[in-house]
């Protein structure tokens, strides 16, 4: 994990890449509780029978659920520290190249793109790409925004 000591030490690493996070595998149990929580029951996603039978060999997963990682792997690459908070602000640009089968290791590159000021603290943007295990394309590439307040 990458550490920056505030807000001054994360702009000097602006258009640099950050890193990488663990690798996570998603499972069934997850891909039904995200179904759950989504009201997505789509067979593709919850019917391992049904979805055997279908494009992808297997379940896979939302890709909001891919999306949804975005934090908790992200948390793994860097953190900015003399923060008081730091809020999702948006995304400018969300692509699912390639999708994530049940039992697939997915993880996350961060490119950090830019830091600038604004009203209540630093716009801070970066691209996160998440690679599946073995996989050719990425399975969500997403430019995120985040607002850090010191």
């Amino acid at each position: 994990m990458r550490v920056f000591d505030g807000i001054a030490d994360l702009e000097k690493a602006a258009g640099t890449h950050l890193g990488h996070s663990e690798w996570h595998t998603v499972n069934q149990d997850q891909i039904d509780a995200f179904a759950a929580a989504t009201g997505d029951h789509q067979w593709i996603h919850v019917d391992p029978p049904k979805a055997a039978e279908g494009p992808f060999g297997s379940t896979v997963a939302h890709g909001f659920l891919t999306l949804s990682l975005v934090p908790m792997l992200t948390w793994q690459v860097y953190k900015v520290e003399g923060v008081t908070m730091s809020v999702n602000y948006g995304a400018d640009k969300l692509r699912f190249p390639s999708p994530v089968p049940v039992g697939s290791r997915v993880r996350a590159g961060v490119e950090l793109t830019s830091v600038t000021p604004n009203k209540l603290g630093y716009q801070v943007a970066t691209r996160v790409t998440i690679e599946r295990d073995g996989g050719d394309n990425p399975a969500c590439v997403v430019d995120t925004l985040a607002v850090v307040v010191p």
